[in-house]
């Protein structure tokens, strides 16, 4: 895969911090649901980000493909008095580097809370859009929880 369909502000972030990871080109697909399926990846492997606000101020929310996010889960979670979904225009700007939709879970890189499903930590690895609709990242969970410090809470449901 080139590397220029990746994030750079990733890749270097991971070099930076020698963190082994995989990548892997996969068939055009939006959902994170669709790219575990193309990927042949286990869909609580495949995570996804959905970016949220907290009271006003965008955050992300990481879960398995095979979960939806719980907003009263994650307001509980968060301490937040209003928990919404964020809509594209509130956030494509931040991730000028990225495919709408398609960024990966470092809010760490972006200024931005991560709230991470507390069932994500059952796994040894995850993979996630690096930045495209095309390809994937996979890492060890330990080195994205040692990375990023999620909050790692209850926030989904199957």
């Amino acid at each position: 895969m080139s590397s220029e369909t990746l994030s750079p502000r990733l890749q270097e972030f991971l070099s930076s911090n020698r963190v082994a990871y995989d990548t892997m080109t996969h068939p055009h697909a939006f959902t994170a649901r669709d790219t575990a399926a193309s990927a042949h990846i286990d869909s609580h492997e495949m995570v996804k980000t959905v970016m949220v606000r907290l009271d006003g101020k965008l955050a992300m929310a990481v879960l398995p493909s095979d979960e939806w996010l719980d907003l009263a889960q994650l307001r509980k979670a968060s301490g937040a008095r209003e928990v919404a979904l964020a809509s594209e225009s509130d956030f494509s700007d931040r991730f000028p580097e990225c495919e709408v939709g398609a960024m990966p879970p470092f809010g760490n890189l972006y200024a931005m809370d991560v709230y991470a499903a507390a069932s994500l930590a059952e796994d040894d690895d995850i993979a996630f859009n690096a930045g495209s609709h095309r390809e994937l990242m996979r890492m060890g969970w330990h080195d994205f929880e040692r990375l990023v410090h999620p909050r790692v809470v209850e926030l989904a449901r199957h």
